[in-house]
């Protein structure tokens, strides 16, 4: 029975060498086919990268010729248009004015753009020389991730707590536009360096001497005045009912060391002058906010910094026409000579 089982499991044995064997070839077959797939990824992007040497070393002359007249057609541009200088007015609408700041600036980008320098002169009260001096107007808010969460807070302060649940963040975040940041930059662009200062005044009044916005100034100044006032009044009534506490508990302590009073209303009269304490800081904390308030909404629109009187000068390379051009002529060139071998290559495809 020995004899007979020897073969059998010797056969077994080879069968799980040939088995352990073939399997390590197929994960060596696995690893090389992995290695030269990653290997012809590194050849392709080198191949790439060379691919793209050529093609500029090849077309150097023609990319350079063609950069070179972008260049002398900018530099002529450059040189006709003159010095441009620019300005900024930083400012802070109020009582959601600042749509329609930015529309009426628009409107003034607009005018310019049409070249309709007779309106120009009118709206600004310029001569007409300098009237066409304006090349552009243009504004933005100045980006601050700060107003967003001030807008939330006052938010959550103002609605219910169900309400606050169903509005996240995040949702207010993205609901929060350009209009709504609190300063916003009037930038303006011209020929002459010293008409910044006529344009302020015009651009502001636009929205200053609205009707509507007036009124709504009007009335929160009202209501902000009346809360000032009583809310000083009630800080001089605490102040007196503090005067008489202190003045009792004086007459009190002179009591007492005149005689052997047994004072059972000291802890109550001493818990009083806390709440009396308590209720003042807090009527001084609405106070400053109420001043804060009327401060801020004093004018229609806040004037954080007005436009210089002399603007600066347009400098750098994103404003140079000369270098601009140049770089566009090379792209241009670029662009067209692959055209041309895109072509080439097809029709030899075809074949």
């Amino acid at each position: 029975m020995l004899t007979n089982q020897q073969p059998t499991n010797s056969n077994n044995n080879n069968e799980e060498e040939v088995d352990l064997g073939s399997l390590f070839v197929i994960i060596g077959k696995g690893f090389s086919k992995l290695f030269n797939f990653i290997g012809s990824i590194f050849k392709g992007i080198f191949h790439f990268f060379i691919s793209i040497l050529i093609f500029l070393k090849d077309n150097l002359l023609k990319i350079g010729i063609a950069a070179i007249i972008g260049f002398v057609a900018g530099f002529i541009l450059e040189t006709n248009k003159g010095n441009t200088y620019a300005s900024d007015l930083l400012v802070e609408p109020n009582f959601k004015s600042a749509r329609q700041l930015y529309n009426n600036v628009n409107f003034y980008n607009d005018l310019v753009k049409q070249k309709d320098t007779a309106r120009i002169q009118k709206t600004f009260q310029l001569d007409k020389e300098t009237a066409g001096s304006l090349k552009k107007f243009t504004i933005e808010p100045i980006v601050n991730k700060n107003d967003i969460i001030e807008s939330y807070n006052d938010f959550v302060l103002a609605v219910d707590t169900t309400t606050v649940k169903s509005y996240t963040f995040e949702e207010f975040k993205t609901s929060f536009t350009e209009l709504d940041y609190k300063i916003h930059r009037i930038h303006v662009v011209a020929q002459q360096n010293d008409v910044f200062n006529k344009l302020d005044e015009v651009i502001l009044s636009s929205v200053v001497e609205n009707k509507y916005f007036n009124r709504v100034k009007e009335l929160t100044n009202e209501n902000l005045n009346r809360s000032d006032s009583l809310l000083r009044q009630n800080l001089g009534q605490i102040d007196s009912l503090r005067r008489v506490y202190m003045q009792v508990m004086l007459d009190e302590a002179k009591k007492q060391t005149s005689g052997t009073n047994i004072d059972l209303g000291g802890e109550k009269r001493t818990t009083k002058e806390l709440e009396l304490f308590e209720t003042n800081r807090k009527l001084n904390a609405e106070l400053k906010v109420v001043v804060k308030e009327k401060s801020n909404t004093y004018e229609v629109i806040n004037v954080i910094s007005n436009f210089q009187p002399i603007g600066y000068e347009i400098k750098g390379i994103t404003e140079n026409i000369a270098l601009q051009l140049a770089a566009l002529g090379a792209f241009l060139m670029i662009f067209v000579l692959l055209l041309i071998k895109i072509n080439t290559y097809l029709s030899n495809y075809k074949k």
